[in-house]
């Protein structure tokens, strides 16, 4: 079934002509209205607020500046009296020099250095010679002179000590050390009865000498 419109009814026959009447009575409205207000003789003030300025100060950058010294005074000046004659002293000047004058006044030349003696050198110690060295009496001559010590005899304290020492030229003991020891008073009974020893000197090449030599003195207790 098909709808039917009222041809009267259609406004889009009459909307062009609408819409200009309604912008021409807004026209007039309007300028109805301004020459009311200039007839009145208002006028409109239009107050502008200031706006408030920031002014941005430079800072400076302080800098300390030292000052240079005082100036040093000046000398005070010495007044020197005019009065003072300075004699001008005549030095003499001429010398003469003859090369071919013998020179005189030298000191003395040195006297030529003496030689010094030289040191006799150390006689050698032999241990081992063409002609030993030779105990008088024996080493039992040696063994009769020994006194037991009492703190060895009551500890019951035996054994050899080995003394060490040198035959001089003339035959006598020096230098006596012991090697090996019992202790108990041994050690020094030993080096006692060694140091009384005589012998006949080694002899290397037919002449006495120094010879290291050791003997074993023996304790035992009967």
């Amino acid at each position: 079934m098909a709808i039917r419109k009222n041809p009267k009814a259609d406004l889009r026959k009459t909307y062009g002509v609408v819409v200009e009447i309604g912008m021409i009575a807004a026209l007039l409205l309007l300028i109805l209205a301004f020459r009311v207000n200039l007839d009145r003789g208002e006028t409109m003030e239009f107050q502008q607020i200031e706006q408030e300025v920031v002014q941005m100060e430079e800072i400076l950058q302080t800098k300390q500046i030292q000052k240079p010294p005082p100036p040093p005074k000046p000398p005070v000046p010495v007044e020197v009296p005019n009065d003072e004659i300075i004699e001008d002293d005549d030095l003499d000047l001429d010398a003469s020099l003859d090369i071919e004058e013998p020179l005189a006044n030298l000191p003395p030349p040195p006297p030529p250095e003496e030689d010094e003696p030289e040191p006799e050198p150390e006689p050698e110690i032999f241990v081992v010679v063409e002609q030993m060295p030779e105990l008088i009496g024996g080493l039992g001559e040696i063994q009769k002179k020994i006194k037991y010590p009492e703190i060895a005899r009551k500890a019951g304290v035996e054994g050899r000590v080995i003394i060490q020492f040198i035959v001089d030229e003339s035959g006598s003991v020096s230098e006596p050390a012991v090697v090996r020891g019992i202790g108990a008073g041994c050690d020094e009974e030993a080096l006692r009865v060694v140091r009384q020893a005589k012998f006949k000197p080694g002899k290397q090449r037919g002449k006495s000498v120094k010879v290291k030599m050791s003997l074993p003195i023996t304790f035992k207790l009967k």
